[in-house]
């Protein structure tokens, strides 16, 4: 059941890239389940999806991740400006390519 919730926490946590490491939690929790359940023949089926979803919440942090280091190196000239308006503006004009 941790593994489960683990799992579970760490998909909706993803989003502030917590959700990385407690899949990785999750991941080794359902591992563990996934033996006691072939040992004592229940929770097999909880283990599974603590797996998947572990799996998930690390998939996604990790995407996150690539998908912010992408939008950082792309607009790294407009961190400075004086105002909202021009944020916006030079981050279209970095992310169209003019």
């Amino acid at each position: 059941m941790a593994a489960l919730s683990s799992g579970i926490t760490g998909v909706l946590t993803s989003v502030v890239l917590v959700g990385g490491p407690l899949g990785v939690l999750g991941l080794v929790l359902g591992v563990v389940g996934l033996r006691t359940a072939k040992r004592t023949g229940t929770g097999r089926a909880v283990a599974i999806a603590a797996l998947v979803t572990s799996f998930l919440a690390i998939a996604m942090s990790v995407l996150l991740a690539v998908g912010l280091a992408w939008y950082a190196n792309h607009t790294q000239e407009c961190y400075r400006p004086d105002s909202f308006r021009q944020y916006t503006q030079c981050v279209q004009q970095q992310l169209s390519g003019s």
